[in-house]
């Protein structure tokens, strides 16, 4: 098996190894591993300068665009505030030479002041505090060693943070689990303090010194978290909770948030104030010397601990957990746990959590509460699917723009888009617009973080404007020298930057920089519309070439097609559609008929591919053959239903393998009626879609919601008519 080599992208570097809290919880002094007392007290200049360049070395080697790295301890406040600005001074004089620098410090803020905050304040450092609640909680665990509380003295420090000269630096609290407290206080102990972020960590355990259960339930440390789940819920999620929001991104099919949960690979290094290399410090709860590589600074590079077998096992994702959990429906959220908490004596790390129950039991029931179990009407009619796409898309609006509030451009893009959508004579133009699918994926981009700046919408709303014949005016900082207007056409400026934007009556005018003004057939400004081709069947398909959002499929699109070009990939595209009439008249294709709307032409050789987001789009290669699209059609279409329905629906509680048969059965069937000949081919795809519902029928009931039932009697319906005529073989069904 070949092993992807992660980068490692952050350093939890120890500058002092002992504390002044004494809590019966810490896995660095209380648990297996006492390798603490040989460390020395704190760093020294020599080594940490070392680190330091060494970490910058990596970051050069590795072409690392950012690293980070986490001031830790014992508690690391104890080096005082001269000798951690000699510190963060050092790391950030070091390491921002090579690459961006994201400098943190986990404290538990009894000595957190002004002076420490100073420091961190100059160096941009984020502080996370743990605090494991309301005093009852905090106390239970988190006391000095004369046995005094801790917790005035850390909310004093959280006060301090939380001060308009700090707030910037506060990133968050860490909360360790103990179920002997009520999670409803605790939360709301937590959140009054108005952290950006809280994070709930499971009490290091093993299977040779499992979990406290006060009253022997095996999902108790479920039960404590999904309580505090329905708070949080009901609450209005103001408070970013890592470990929720990971299990909602990864049931949705995203990327874990957390290492304690999930299948993405370590990317962390550790060192100790001796400079010595050490895995995650969480190993520490296993045995005696179980973070220890044998490497240090002085002799190895983070390349060679990269490389390091410990390290590799934690990289190895699905194949790094044993059969038990490979098989569990929700292996995906749960990642087989921290790994620290599946060793035993006798079999390592061979294991399951000994948090596997509250785990599955978690992930189960947050599934559960987030899953809508009603019957969707879209599945019914693709005319009510794609009303629903389109609500789905006003719904993004809003939400995008209240992201941007107060950003230069988006408060008057949402003014305009409201007055525009807000008259009855403009609002059909308004939804004409949001049902291009490119804005879909521009408006998806722009609510994951990945399109920050105001143009595709106010692009979006001006070609609305003029194609409502109505008045607008609107300013933006355009990135390219091309204007494109959606479903209309591309106009050439100057070059890239600040525009000014009126439209009278449908006509456009653009200011730019220079004062200069231009408008699309002024002979001065190039302009250069969309076209639109009439197929066979009576459709419209705008042919869209242009527009900077069209690269949303998984292969390069083509440049802007010259008119020799777009006259053949017309004239294919008509050819394609009258062999699809006389083959397939696209009405007998039933609710799968979702026929494209948008044909943009790809790299050549790319075949047939559908686009990231929305109903509609379709990708042809500039040199497919009308053949190609005759055979694929169905199959895409039947694939852009299913994952519109999987945006406005619920087909079954994610994370269960019911929605994984689903869209196998659905794929396979789709393969059915894309052959072109062979009915070996076609029986083996229809036994496959059979096989899929056979096992989909043999899950529990309640694994589909009622519109994924109705999708799945639908699939049974159509193998059943489909195996009807396959003169052979045993396509249709299974005993």
């Amino acid at each position: 098996m070949t092993l992807h080599r992660v980068k490692l992208q952050q350093l939890v570097l120890k500058i002092h190894s002992r504390c002044d809290l004494a809590c019966d919880h810490c896995y660095v002094y209380e648990h297996a591993d006492q390798s603490w007392k040989s460390r020395p007290t704190f760093i020294t200049e020599e080594t940490l300068g070392k680190v330091a360049r060494r970490f910058a070395d990596y970051a050069r080697e590795e072409k690392l665009p950012s690293v980070s790295v986490i001031l830790h301890g014992g508690e690391p406040l104890l080096v005082g505030p001269v000798r951690m600005r000699d510190i963060c001074a050092e790391l950030v004089r070091t390491i921002t030479p090579a690459t961006a620098l994201d400098l943190r410090i986990h404290t538990n803020g009894v000595r957190l002041n002004t002076r420490y905050l100073d420091v961190f304040k100059e160096f941009d450092v984020k502080v996370s505090i743990s605090l494991d609640g309301d005093r009852a909680a905090n106390d239970r665990h988190r006391r000095d060693r004369r046995g005094r509380s801790s917790h005035d003295r850390v909310l004093r420090a959280i006060d301090l943070l939380r001060t308009p000269e700090y707030r910037h630096l506060y990133s968050g609290l860490l909360c360790t689990v103990d179920v002997a407290n009520d999670p409803v206080a605790v939360h709301d102990a937590l959140a009054a303090l108005g952290p950006p972020r809280v994070d709930y960590l499971l009490p290091h355990s093993t299977w040779d010194s499992p979990p406290p259960r006060p009253n022997g339930s095996p999902t108790a440390y479920a039960d404590w978290l999904l309580r505090i789940f329905d708070r949080w819920d009901a609450q209005g999620r103001t408070v970013g909770v890592r470990t929720f929001e990971s299990v909602l991104s990864t049931l949705r099919g995203g990327p874990p948030l957390t290492e304690a949960m999930g299948l993405a690979p370590t990317d962390l290094a550790v060192v100790e104030t001796d400079g010595s290399f050490e895995q995650a410090d969480s190993l520490k709860t296993a045995y005696d010397g179980a973070p220890s590589t044998g490497y240090d600074v002085d002799q190895h590079t983070f390349a060679e601990f990269a490389g390091h077998p410990g390290v590799r096992a934690r990289q190895l994702g699905l194949a790094g957990v044993g059969a038990t959990c490979r098989r569990c429906p929700v292996i995906e959220s749960c990642g087989g746990g921290l790994y620290a908490h599946r060793y035993s004596t006798g079999h390592g790390f061979a294991n399951p959590s000994v948090f596997c129950a509250d785990l599955k039991a978690l992930v189960d029931g947050v599934a559960e509460r987030i899953t809508d179990h009603s019957l969707n009407p879209a599945v019914h009619d693709r005319h009510e699917l794609a009303y629903a796409q389109g609500e789905l898309v006003r719904t993004l609006v809003p939400v995008v723009a209240a992201r941007h509030t107060g950003e230069p451009g988006w408060d008057a893009v949402w003014r305009a888009f409201l007055a525009l959508d807000g008259a009855p004579a403009t609002a059909p133009y308004v939804d004409e617009i949001l049902a291009h699918p490119y804005l879909h994926t521009a408006l998806n981009n722009c609510l994951h973080g990945r399109l920050t700046e105001p143009g595709p919408l106010a692009r979006a709303i001006t070609a609305a404007a003029v194609r409502a014949g109505a008045d607008l005016t609107l300013s933006w900082d355009e990135p390219t020298a091309d204007l494109h207007l959606p479903t209309l056409g591309t106009l050439g400026l100057p070059g890239p930057g600040p525009v000014d934007v009126s439209v009278t009556a449908g006509e456009l005018r653009v200011r730019t920089r220079a004062g200069t003004v231009h408008s699309p057939g002024d002979g001065r400004s190039p302009w250069r519309p969309l076209h639109t081709v009439p197929v066979a069947d009576g459709t419209l398909l705008l042919l869209d070439d242009a527009d900077p959002l069209r690269d949303c499929y998984p292969v390069p699109v083509a440049e802007p097609l010259g008119s020799s070009d777009l006259a053949m990939f017309t004239k294919r595209l008509r050819g394609a559609y009258e062999l699809l009439e006389e083959r397939r008249p696209l009405e007998a294709e039933g609710v799968h008929g979702a026929a494209p709307t948008t044909v943009t032409p790809l790299a050549a050789g790319t075949g047939v591919r559908l686009g990231a987001h929305g109903l509609g789009a379709i990708g042809l290669a500039v040199d497919f053959e009308p053949e190609d699209l005759v055979r694929e059609l169905p199959r895409s279409a039947r694939l852009a239903r299913l994952r519109a329905l999987r945006e406005t629906a619920d087909l079954n509680v994610p994370g269960n393998r019911a929605g994984r048969l689903l869209d196998e059965a659905s794929g396979e069937l789709g393969n059915a009626a894309s052959w072109a000949g062979g009915t070996a081919e076609r029986a083996a795809a229809l036994d496959r879609a059979a096989r899929a519902l056979d096992l989909l029928a043999a899950r529990p009931a309640h694994e589909l919601t009622a519109t994924g039932a109705v999708l799945a009697d639908e699939l049974r319906a159509e193998l059943k008519q489909a195996a009807s005529t396959v003169p052979s073989g045993r396509a249709g069904g299974h005993e």
